[in-house]
Formats: structure tokens, sequence, C-alpha cells
């Protein structure tokens, strides 16, 4: 292995009323070689999540370690918190997954075998392990890869270079948080993933997917509504919350690191998509309210969605 017992690998996982994922996860984490420590960020779940957590679960030897936030802060403030938890407590390393992933026993075995700053395993669906949960455009390329045949084919000695689903299994090393910081909380969720990759890469992180590492987890469905006659497709989501986060984070996210014109053609298909592709004057108007907090710095509209 790259890293050896030396470094300390601390497993950060993010929850939110999902308790039977959750105890699958901690469970397979605790049969997990290489993970020195487990730290649970809870969002405030109502399921019953906090009393279990308060009843120290075990794990075998690997100590778990949680903390219940007094609010339903999202993914975005539970990785904030998490990331800078397990660096505070000497994490060389740090993997950070969702509640609703399941490593393979042999993930984090895969993942050491290599050298990268910002890397983590294939995302497979749990249902059909030969399909990805997330398609991967390859970097500097039009190909988008759907299945695990299909990524592991085009992998150059087992790596995907400068690609990685964020925050499904990555590992993270201390010296990049020291270099980028954390995630941004007030995401909330959406885009805070794909946010702090981008920060990483602007960095100079090397980044990576390992093909024999794998998480499964549950099939998302189809994503992405095609729009523009099959030629492009939109994130359309019937949830007001994650519409609304998506729609503020990702215009922010685009003008930051690609510039004004692809924030200004995400205006356009969001502005076409409903009102050619599915029209909703609703959604127009969500839209808009939205890009406009996002543009002012505003990051508390999610919240009236929470009530």
């Amino acid at each position: 292995m790259t890293y050896g017992p030396d470094r300390r690998v601390v497993a950060v996982v993010v929850t939110f009323n999902r308790l039977p994922l959750l105890q699958r996860l901690v469970a397979r984490l605790g049969e997990t070689e290489g993970v020195h420590e487990v730290l649970v960020v809870d969002n405030a779940s109502t399921d019953g999540t906090g009393d279990w957590l308060a009843g120290t679960p075990t794990t075998g030897e690997i100590p778990v370690l949680a903390r219940t936030l007094d609010r339903n802060r999202g993914g975005a403030g539970g990785f904030h918190d998490g990331l800078a938890w397990a660096i505070d407590r000497d994490a060389g390393l740090v993997w950070l997954m969702d509640d609703d992933g399941l490593p393979e026993r042999a993930c984090l075995t895969h993942l050491l075998e290599h050298d990268y700053d910002f890397w983590g395993p294939l995302v497979v669906d749990e249902s059909d392990p030969d399909q990805l949960v997330f398609p991967m455009r390859l970097p500097g390329s039009a190909t988008v890869v759907r299945d695990l045949a299909g990524a592991r084919k085009r992998a150059t000695a087992g790596v995907l270079a400068d690609i990685v689903i964020p925050f499904n299994g990555v590992l993270v090393t201390s010296e990049l948080v020291d270099r980028i910081g954390l995630p941004r909380e007030e995401f909330f969720i959406w885009g805070d993933d794909v946010e702090y990759l981008w920060r990483a890469r602007e960095a100079g992180a090397r980044v990576a997917t390992v093909t024999d590492a794998l998480v499964l987890h549950p099939s998302v469905g189809e994503l992405g509504t095609p729009m523009m006659w099959g030629r492009t497709t939109y994130n359309h989501s019937p949830s007001d919350l994650k519409h609304y986060c998506m729609a503020r984070n990702n215009l922010v996210n685009l003008r930051d690191y690609r510039g004004p014109l692809h924030a200004m053609a995400f205006v356009i298909k969001t502005l076409w998509f409903y009102t050619v592709t599915r029209p909703s004057l609703v959604r127009l108007r969500l839209s808009a309210r939205a890009m406009l907090d996002g543009l002012a710095g505003e990051y508390d509209g999610h919240e009236r969605f929470l009530t």
C-alpha cells in the first residue's frame, strides 16, 4: 500500500432519517480493514437515529463517535462539520460518505493502493452492480461512461484520471484540506460536492477514480431529463427544495469556476426547460428566485421548504 498503518484513516458519515441504511453502513465500516475511527454526523434526524447513536453502536474494535446537529443543515453542513471534526482528531486521510452508500469490503484496500489527493471508487447500483449510479463524463471528452465494464475499459492501470464522484466514498488528504478549506456549508444540498472538487482541482489536487474500488448505492433513476430534442438534459426534480438548491448553487458554481458564459447558458437552459420542455410558471418563478439569491449571496432561502 502507498499509505501504511501509520496513516490514520477516519471515516465520516453524514446521515438524516435513514436509520436502517446507517446501521448497515456502520456495521460494514466496522469490518473494513484500515479504518481507524468512524465519525457520524446526524442532521437532527427524527427517526430514532439519535437514540441509536447515543447507545454507542458496536463495530468490533473500531470506535464510533457521533454528533447530532441542532438542526438539519443538509449534506453540505454535515460534511463541513464532519471533515473539520476528523482533521481535529488527527486524521491523515478522511473517507467521506453519505449514509446510503455501502463500500465493498475491499474498497478501502483498493483505494489505499494509490497515491492521490482526492480520489474515490466507482459508485454502482446495488440492484444491478454492472451499472454506474452516476454516469461519468470523461475529462476532455464527450464520452459518458454508464457501466462498470466501460469504466474499467477506459481506465489506465485501474485508474480514471482527473475525475471522481465526490462525497460517495472519496478519500481526501489532510494536506489538501489545509490548502483549500472545508465544503461550503451554506449550500445545504446540491452542488457542495462539485464545488469542493472544482476547488481542489484549481488548487492543483491530484484527482482520480480507482475502478477496482466499489461502493454500492441505491438507484437514483435516470439522471437528467432530455430537452432540446434530446440534445441535452436538465436536472429536473419534483422537489421544490432540491430544485431551489440546484438552481441557486449550480449558477454560483458555474459563475465562480466556469465563467459568465457558462452561467448564462445554464439560465437559458432553465428558461427553455420550464417554457418549452415542461412549461411551468411556478418553476420559472422559483428558478428566478433561487438564482437571484445565489448571485446576491443569500443562502437561507431554502429554509422555507424545511417546515
